[in-house]
């Protein structure tokens, strides 16, 4: 800082900030009734983590709140997809937020894993709201020992 006063060099800044100030902009263009200085609308929903062993992949959601039956889990190719509706009661009319991130509305996550899938032996469990969903991995994916003659 004090280089800069003094010499006027430049301040090198960290280019994920840039990035990251450069996003917010373009997101203004995307919402104009946004400002600049509101705060950025919730996250990605839902939170997902993937896994894969030798036989199949592993995706976990963060669902909490939601039943089962409220969820659509559809399996195509090598896409899985999520989607839903979160409800979160009003409330009163009279209330003023003072932070507001969680959404309420349809939601759907698409994610592609790296492979082929078995789509005829998907399982899923929703408990303590997380979701798991197992999906084994189409037999040409999955990898085979040779064996040398």
């Amino acid at each position: 800082m004090i280089l800069k006063r003094l010499y006027n060099v430049p301040r090198w800044s960290d280019p994920f900030d840039d990035l990251g100030r450069f996003r917010r902009l373009l997101s203004t263009f995307d919402n104009p009734a946004r400002s600049m200085f509101d705060e950025p609308a919730a996250g990605v929903f839902p939170l997902l983590n993937v896994s894969a062993t030798p036989d199949h992949y592993v995706v976990r959601a963060e669902l909490p709140g939601i039943k089962a039956d409220e969820l659509d889990i559809t399996v195509s190719g090598s896409n899985l997809t999520l989607s839903g509706e979160r409800n979160i009661p009003e409330e009163n009319q009279n209330a003023r937020y003072h932070r507001r991130e969680r959404e309420a509305g349809k939601f759907s996550r698409a994610i592609t894993l790296p492979g082929p899938l078995n789509a005829d032996k998907v399982e899923a469990r929703l408990k303590n709201g997380i979701l798991t969903v197992v999906i084994p991995k189409a037999d040409e994916a999955k990898p085979r020992k040779i064996a040398i003659r």
